[in-house]
């Protein structure tokens, strides 16, 4: 018997894949990886299989948890000369002009897959190879391209994935121009690996035979990621930060994700102010944030410098504190009062595969915003930074929410404002979701910047405080695309996406 789900997905194919499970009886759970699963197996450029997640999960009858599987330091047992080397620097004009690191060297140890085997088999209710059957029946048939992921391969087809022969054959038709929004295009060599995932396991892509394979062409191509690497990868079950912001109790990524401590700093801020404007909604992000660059992006232990920053904001306020984009968010809460809400990435990707699978891998090492400290710096085994965010929420009177969204370093600031409109101002999932937004960012001179959409109330609170804004228009990607599911007071369910970025929405009520 199906399910009653909310369910905030990437596109059509995520959308049904996720509804397919549904109606096979799925909880929020269940419902959310086959939509991630999905996402990751047919959105090339966005995200992949061989990427890092977080999942949090707020069951209808139990505490909130959020599993890690972001993704780690490579680099076992190799020898120092190996570290350092490995990658090519490519430079597109996406985003503005982005020059990032690719190549083997690029690749950091995937934990995307297990973290989601790990979230069904502890908080599901469905078999692991019914979750992963939509993703393989996707891929052997040919699936439609999304807009977000045809518009980021318009700008990265040749220069990035051009890199590897198999990988360009993934991204572009058969006269070499990339795929368009609403192609169809199948990936036969992923269906048969999904298909040993949902027969084997997880495993199939750590010590089994995928990723055996993966590990020898990292070796025979100067990457770090070793058999070990992938043998000693653990999802990593954490508590999550909790926050009060109105009447809500907000489940928070925590340490050592940047994202989550520092969405979990401006909350709390929000709710310490209470009723908030622009000018509130500027300064929160400016300490918040520069605290961040000069502080956090350069810590070697960023689970203590993420708890170190929420005990000085939660002593002092704002005044404790000194002075990639390619992301994908699943959101899904259930008749149950379950709330699942994952976000993965695979960076811009390395612009390979590894060879005969189909899959496209992360360029976690070679993204400079997340490597503050430098190219292969980190120890071995250390999880990465990460901006992602998913978080879950829930009040005493029974309303339940599942909320995420992609966009690199905006996504706090997209999360600070959706979910300060809605659960401080009042503001329902759509407006909330819909209202203008900003995002202050520093320059080399340390001066801030504001860059935000077209609205009265935020230019004049720019004047008031003397700083110069960039106007990208209305309802821009470049803020994100924060994806929600919610069931209010009565029971009835909720879904709403993002019109900056594709979204797809549907309450399956059966």
């Amino acid at each position: 018997m199906g399910r009653r789900v909310a369910i905030a997905a990437t596109g059509p194919v995520s959308l049904g894949a996720g509804r397919e499970v549904a109606r096979a009886g799925g909880n929020a759970v269940d419902v959310a990886v086959a939509a991630a699963m999905a996402a990751m197996s047919t959105e090339p450029g966005i995200t992949s299989l061989a990427g890092g997640a977080y999942v949090s999960v707020w069951p209808g009858d139990g505490s909130p948890v959020v599993l890690d599987g972001n993704v780690e330091m490579p680099g076992r047992g190799l020898s120092p000369d190996r570290f350092g080397g490995g990658v090519v620097e490519v430079s597109t004009d996406y985003g503005g002009g982005v020059s990032l690191f690719a190549g083997h060297g690029s690749v950091a140890t995937p934990g995307a897959v297990t973290a989601c085997e790990l979230a069904v088999e502890e908080l599901g209710t469905l078999p692991w190879a019914d979750v992963v059957a939509p993703s393989e029946t996707a891929c052997r048939a040919g699936y439609p391209m999304g807009s977000a992921a045809a518009r980021y391969l318009t700008f990265t087809a040749h220069d990035l994935f051009g890199l590897d022969p198999e990988a360009l054959r993934l991204v572009t038709r058969e006269d070499g121009e990339p795929l368009a929004a609403g192609d169809v295009t199948p990936n036969h060599l992923l269906a048969d690996v999904l298909a040993l995932v949902g027969r084997e396991g997880a495993s199939v892509l750590t010590t089994g035979e995928i990723g055996r394979a993966m590990a020898d062409d990292m070796e025979r191509n100067g990457g770090l990621v070793t058999r070990r690497d992938l043998a000693e990868y653990t999802p990593l079950v954490r508590p999550p930060v909790r926050r009060t912001v109105g009447d809500w109790d907000l489940a928070v990524n925590p340490p050592p994700s940047v994202g989550g401590p520092m969405l979990a700093a401006m909350l709390g801020e929000l709710a310490a102010r209470g009723s908030f404007g622009w000018d509130d909604v500027l300064a929160i992000q400016q300490a918040v944030l520069r605290y961040r660059i000069e502080v956090h992006d350069v810590s070697t232990d960023l689970d203590a410098a993420g708890h170190e920053l929420l005990l000085q904001v939660d002593r002092h306020g704002l005044a404790g504190l000194p002075t990639s984009a390619s992301t994908a968010n699943i959101s899904v809460v259930d008749a149950d009062g379950t709330a699942c809400a994952i976000t993965v990435s695979s960076g811009y990707g390395a612009g390979i595969t590894v060879p005969g699978t189909g899959i496209l891998l992360n360029n976690a090492l070679g993204e400079p915003e997340l490597n503050r400290l430098g190219l292969h710096r980190l120890a071995p085994g250390t999880r990465l930074a990460s901006n992602m965010a998913p978080t879950t929420g829930r009040t005493r009177d029974g309303r339940v929410l599942a909320i995420g969204s992609p966009g690199a370093d905006r996504i706090t600031t997209a999360l600070m404002q959706v979910l300060g409109n809605g659960c401080l101002h009042g503001a329902d999932l759509r407006t909330a979701i819909e209202a203008p937004r900003l995002h202050v960012r520093f320059g080399e001179d340390g001066v801030p910047v504001v860059e935000h959409e077209t609205d009265d109330g935020i230019s004049e609170a720019l004047e008031r405080a003397g700083w110069r804004g960039v106007d990208h228009g209305r309802q821009q990607m470049f803020f994100g695309g924060v994806g929600a599911a919610y069931r209010d007071v009565g029971g009835a369910l909720e879904a709403a996406g993002d019109p900056r970025r594709e979204a797809a929405v549907e309450v399956v009520d059966l």
